[in-house]
């Protein structure tokens, strides 16, 4: 377990980037992980189907923070599609230990340590899939 709290992934979680609460989001949702009682909420704000502005409130573990703090840093001016790709990427990352593809996000390769601990796999993609889940419901004028 000691692997998973390295410093990187500690900075990242520390960071914080997109925490707190946004005024007046356009959109907004809560993802819980049953298995270890993660909860992360993410609010955005949308110009058609382009992120404007992430903020999060996690409850959660350090790596769901960190992962979270990653989506903050990254996420703004990426539309749906965008943030799709990215999670197949970091999931295709968690899955495959031995290999450490070139990911969109650079940032992202520090969650590698997590790969070889398939139980911490979700808390790295919570903020993913809370992310996809409140875009999905974001109407997109034509």
């Amino acid at each position: 377990m000691q692997e998973l709290y390295q410093k990187k992934l500690l900075r990242l979680a520390a960071n914080a980037t997109g925490e707190g609460r946004m005024p007046d989001p356009d959109a907004e949702g809560t993802l819980d992980n049953p298995t270890c009682g993660d909860r992360i909420t993410i609010q955005i704000k949308m110009d058609g189907d382009k992120i404007t502005a992430l903020n999060h409130e996690n409850r959660s573990c350090m790596l769901c923070q960190a992962s979270a703090s990653v989506l903050g840093e990254h996420a703004v001016g990426k539309r749906l599609p965008d943030i799709l790709s990215v999670r197949e990427e970091i999931e295709k990352m968690l899955l495959q230990s031995d290999v450490s593809p070139a990911l969109a996000w650079d940032n992202l390769k520090t969650f590698a340590p997590v790969a070889g601990h398939p139980s911490r796999h979700t808390c790295v993609l919570l903020p993913f899939d809370a992310l996809i889940s409140v875009m999905s419901k974001v109407k997109v004028d034509s």
